[in-house]
């Protein structure tokens, strides 16, 4: 069905505006190959029907945490990091958000847990992590001797994808300078993956997490230990040798930060 004239002005409105956010002085003229997830206009249910595209490693670039079109006033500043992943628009999931979900604990913590995006119950809460996941990721956190508050808890994307598919290359490219700045600031001296999707981002390859967990990986120069997603151990939940395989693998982690 054609669009009317006044869905097609609408559609120009938001695509200025989002350049706009963006700091973008100029508009180059010509059509983007997909109109829709250019302007942002009501690409939402699109979105919702594609399938997940295979993830694939950041640009170079994006990985070694470099300038980008995102505005950056003070990166050491952990609540201006904060306020712009909440007012974010570069990309079309914040029209179907209730909250971005920058993620939350020490920022200057020595571990840093990175999942995939946020779900249901935190894209209500605006918290990371606070689901049936959540807490038993916060029980594997105590295990290790941590407190929630010593450690730093985020996703590689900040808004809930639509019915929790696996985040779209361009989501993740788009939100990942906040990662960056995110892990510049923190300086964790272990970072842990935790599933297929980021861990694909920080440890490039087409090997299955059950082959990367459990071997650190190299992120700038930050050991990186990939392993399961608690909500895969609770998918698996009569599975003891997936939970002995997650053990190990923060086992090795305490070891590096001389916790054990």
């Amino acid at each position: 069905m054609k669009k009317s004239a006044a869905e097609i002005l609408a559609g120009l409105r938001d695509h200025v505006d989002f350049l706009a956010e963006a700091g973008a002085d100029f508009v180059l003229a010509g059509t983007p190959k997909d109109p829709g997830r250019a302007t942002g206009a009501r690409s939402a249910p699109k979105d919702a029907m594609e399938p997940p595209c295979r993830p694939g490693p950041p640009s170079q670039e994006l990985r070694g945490g470099a300038a980008s079109a995102h505005p950056q006033p003070d990166d050491r500043d952990p609540a201006e990091i904060e306020r712009q992943v909440r007012e974010c628009r570069f990309c079309p999931l914040h029209k179907l958000r209730t909250n971005a979900v920058p993620g939350e604990g020490d920022w200057a913590a020595a571990l840093m847990f990175i999942g995939e995006a946020p779900g249901r119950d935190e894209d209500l809460q605006g918290r990371p992590f606070v689901g049936r996941a959540g807490q038993l990721l916060r029980k594997i956190i105590a295990a290790m001797k941590f407190r929630e508050d010593e450690v730093y808890i985020t996703n590689v994307v900040k808004c809930r994808p639509p019915e929790n598919r696996v985040p779209h290359r361009d989501e993740v490219e788009a939100c990942w300078p906040y990662l960056a700045r995110q892990i510049g600031l923190i300086k964790p001296k272990v970072i842990v993956t935790l599933g297929k999707t980021p861990t694909e981002y920080f440890v490039p390859g087409r090997a299955a997490i059950g082959e990367l967990r459990g071997k650190f990986g190299d992120y700038q120069g930050i050991p990186v230990m990939p392993t399961f997603h608690p909500s895969y151990l609770i998918r698996n939940e009569g599975n003891r040798e997936i939970r002995r395989m997650v053990w190990e693998d923060m086992q090795q982690v305490m070891v590096l930060l001389g916790k054990k």
